[in-house]
């Protein structure tokens, strides 16, 4: 049996078809145009999508848990939980549109997005996020989840600066109003094409803006208008289990890996860059606190540079993918000295409660990364940063992004927190307060002797 007979008729559809696309410029170009979905792509994204998740439940709950009193511990555990919760309902109805969709022309379109895509709509297993990651070709899907996991995270942090005094209720109200006005206009301003502080050539690899001066602003503003835990600065309120906080910090710093070589969003050498970044950076801030507080209070602890590399963690997250080892090592031993100093001088100096200092180190550390990386992303000192790279004009443009976060960031959560208190009140009683939110809130005991 002979398959020429087969063989010539497809070969002749062949040569038809190759004709036809010859022919038709319009059909030659939308066949070269078409993505092709890389499948190595994905599955890096996927698991990063994973790690960040891992960072925030288990890890960022269990960081805060250990650092409060026993009788409140599962309260923040709680918050955590119901906060990452929440904002994923949010970012699939209508967060990944207003963030990552077009606002239409002007001043409103360069702030924030539209609706085109709330509920998901047109997005399906065939559509892919290429016009948000480079050309690459990933499933929509997979950014989207990608991308839920940073809105979650962010609120998350935020419950550290006023913990063990605030009412579950306006935790989950002041979530749900300010990753609407907030967080979602700073990451489209940031990360959208069409955003203001993308068009200006803001630099923010994986979320020093967006995440954390974001956070840190929020938390500060937070701390000051819920007021002072009772006791505050005269009872012991040592951290309960720094055993646990280890733990939490460990998985931080796994899931972080996801956090900020994931933000290559393709499987690089761009993303082992930022992860070994995220190695380094840590280790040298963890070590940079060790080594101050050493030389300050004469012993050098656990919580100490644990807390070290979280900054580390937080300071390099800008520049993951544009900076150099060694500039990302300089930034780490900075972050790690300043960060100290914020948590143990200008906190108790001016007096007001941060509980788990998120605004010493999320706040700080964001906006020296933020900073810092206009100038650890200059080709000239060993970064990635790319056209005639100006470090002076690279530096004053992070300086813009900073303080448009500042303010937006600062503005909109006084108003929020104002509002959340108005409708159902911020600070629990007294009485809650000292037999603490684990029992007065949740009815429930972290420990049972």
């Amino acid at each position: 049996m002979t398959f020429r007979p087969l063989l010539l008729p497809a070969l002749g559809a062949l040569a038809l078809g190759l004709s036809l696309a010859a022919f038709d410029p319009a059909l030659a170009q939308d066949a070269a145009a078409a993505p092709t979905v890389n499948k190595g792509d994905t599955g890096w994204m996927l698991v990063s999508t994973i790690l960040v998740i891992l960072m925030t439940i288990p890890g960022l709950a269990l960081f805060y848990g250990g650092l409060v009193r026993t009788k409140n511990m599962l309260s923040v555990l709680m918050q955590v939980f119901a906060v990452f919760s929440l904002v994923a309902i949010l970012w699939v109805f209508y967060g990944y549109s207003v963030a990552f969709t077009s606002g239409g022309e002007g001043a409103l379109g360069a702030i924030v997005g539209g609706f085109g895509k709330a509920f998901l709509a047109g997005v399906t297993t065939d559509s892919t996020a290429d016009t948000f990651t480079k050309g690459v070709a990933i499933p929509e899907f997979t950014f989207i989840a990608f991308q839920l996991t940073f809105a979650a995270l962010t609120p998350a942090l935020i419950v550290g600066a006023f913990a063990e005094r605030i009412k579950f209720s306006a935790v989950m109200l002041f979530t749900g109003l300010w990753v609407t006005f907030v967080y979602l206009p700073i990451a489209h301003m940031v990360w959208f094409s069409e955003g203001y502080l993308f068009g200006l050539g803001a630099l923010d690899f994986a979320g020093g803006t967006v995440v954390h001066i974001n956070s840190g602003v929020a938390g500060l503003v937070g701390a000051l208008l819920v007021g002072k835990r009772i006791g505050y600065g005269r009872d012991l309120m040592a951290p309960h289990s720094l055993t646990l906080t280890f733990v939490g910090a460990c998985l931080l710093w796994v899931g972080w890996f996801g956090f900020n070589a994931g933000s290559n969003l393709e499987a690089t050498g761009g993303a082992a860059l930022a992860l070994l970044n995220t190695i380094v950076a840590p280790a040298a801030a963890g070590l940079s606190w060790m080594t101050v507080e050493a030389m300050s209070k004469g012993k050098a602890s656990l919580l100490g540079i644990a807390s070290g590399a979280v900054a580390g963690l937080v300071a390099i997250t800008p520049a993951a993918g544009l900076a150099g080892p060694m500039g990302s090592i300089v930034l780490g031993l900075v972050a790690g000295a300043v960060c100290y100093f914020a948590v143990t001088g200008v906190k108790n100096a001016l007096g007001y409660d941060d509980a788990l200092d998120v605004f010493g180190i999320h706040g700080v550390g964001g906006i020296l990364g933020a900073i810092g990386t206009g100038i650890v992303a200059a080709p000239s000192l060993g970064g990635y940063g790319v056209g005639e790279y100006s470090i002076g004009g690279q530096v004053w443009t992070q300086i813009i992004a900073v303080a448009v976060t500042l303010v937006w960031t600062g503005i909109g959560s006084v108003a929020l927190f104002k509002l959340v208190d108005l409708v159902v009140g911020l600070r629990v009683t007294q009485d809650a307060e000292r037999e603490g939110l684990d029992l007065a809130d949740h009815g429930e005991r972290a420990y049972s002797y």
